[in-house]
C-alpha cells in the first residue's frame, strides 16, 4: 500500500518534515483549489518548488510521482452552485468569462479545462524533468477523454508509455458503469491508469484494470458511522485518519472478487 497524501496536508507544516518510511504520491489538491476558488492560485514554477521541497525532505527514492495542476470536467466544478451540499465556485473567470457574459455550453467549458490541464503537465515537466509528474486525462463524457488523449498525442506523447496516467473527474460521478466504460476503452489501449477518488463499488467493478488507485471512502465510512476498531489504542472517536482502519479497509478491498460485467468493444465499420 502506497500513501497517497494532497498537497495541501503538507502545506500545513512549516518545519521540515522527516524522511518518509514508505512510498508515496503527491495529489495537487486540484479539487478544492478548483472548487473553493474557481483557478490555481500558484503558478506552474511555485508548484514545481512546493514538490521539490516535499521531494528532498521526504526523500527523492520514497516518492513514486506527482500530479500535476489538472482541471476537472465536473459540471459542478464548472458552473458552480451547490451539489450534495457543497458549494462550487464555478471557473467563468478562468474561462475567460466577464460578469453578464452568456455561460459557455459545457462542451466547449470542458476543452477549456482540458487544454489547461495538458498545458500545465507539460509546463510542470519543462521546468522539473527530474521530478515525476505523471499526465491526467481530464472530461466529462466517454468522448471528452478520447478528445484530452488525443492533445496528449498531438503534443508528442505516447500515453501507453507511460508509467502510469491518472483519470480523473470520476470521484463525483454516480454512474459507475459509464467509468468503467471509460477504463475499459484506455486498458484496452494500453494505457497504465491511476484513478482518482475511486469509489469502493468502483473498485469492485473495473478495480482489476487500474494499476493504483485513491480513495476517501475508508475514511468517510468511518467518520459517518462512527466507527472505532477494537484494536485501536489513539485517542480518536473513530478511525477515520488511523492506520489500522486504512489498512482493514485495504484488506476487504483486496480480498473481494471483482464484479462480471459486459466488456466494451470498438467495433470496425465496414469500409
Amino acid at each position: 500500500m502506497v500513501l497517497f497524501i494532497a498537497l495541501q496536508r503538507f502545506l500545513r507544516r512549516i518545519s521540515p518534515w522527516p524522511p518518509a518510511l514508505h512510498d508515496f504520491c503527491v495529489d495537487s489538491g486540484g479539487f478544492t483549489e478548483l472548487q473553493k476558488h474557481g483557478r490555481w492560485r500558484i503558478t506552474a514554477a511555485q508548484y514545481v518548488a512546493l514538490i521539490r521541497r516535499i521531494r528532498t525532505q521526504l526523500g527523492p527514492d520514497r516518492m513514486l510521482w506527482a500530479a500535476p495542476q489538472d482541471y476537472m470536467c465536473e459540471e459542478a466544478v464548472i458552473r458552480g452552485g451547490w451539489f450534495k451540499g457543497q458549494h462550487f465556485v464555478g471557473t467563468r473567470e478562468l474561462r475567460g468569462l466577464k460578469p453578464g457574459d452568456p455561460e459557455q455550453d459545457l462542451t466547449t467549458a470542458v476543452r477549456i479545462h482540458q487544454r489547461l490541464t495538458v498545458a500545465n503537465a507539460l509546463e510542470l515537466r519543462r521546468l522539473a524533468p527530474d521530478i515525476p509528474f505523471i499526465l491526467v486525462l481530464q472530461g466529462n463524457r466517454f468522448e471528452d477523454y478520447k478528445h484530452c488523449a488525443r492533445l496528449y498525442t498531438e503534443a508528442g506523447i505516447d500515453l501507453a508509455a507511460e508509467p502510469v496516467i491518472g483519470l480523473g473527474s470520476v470521484c463525483r460521478r454516480e454512474n459507475t458503469e459509464e467509468i468503467a466504460e471509460i477504463v475499459d476503452y484506455f486498458h484496452g489501449q494500453g494505457i497504465k491508469l491511476h484513478g482518482f477518488g475511486v469509489k469502493t463499488g468502483g473498485l469492485g467493478i473495473y478495480g482489476d484494470q487500474l494499476v493504483s488507485a485513491d480513495s476517501q471512502a475508508w475514511s468517510y465510512g468511518y467518520r459517518k458511522r462512527k466507527i472505532r476498531l477494537p484494536q485501536c489504542t489513539h485517542q480518536a472517536k473513530t478511525c477515520a485518519n488511523c492506520k489500522e482502519g486504512a489498512l482493514a479497509w485495504y484488506r476487504r478491498i483486496c480480498d473481494t472478487p471483482p464484479s462480471w460485467r459486459q466488456m466494451t468493444f470498438d467495433v470496425p465499420t465496414a469500409a
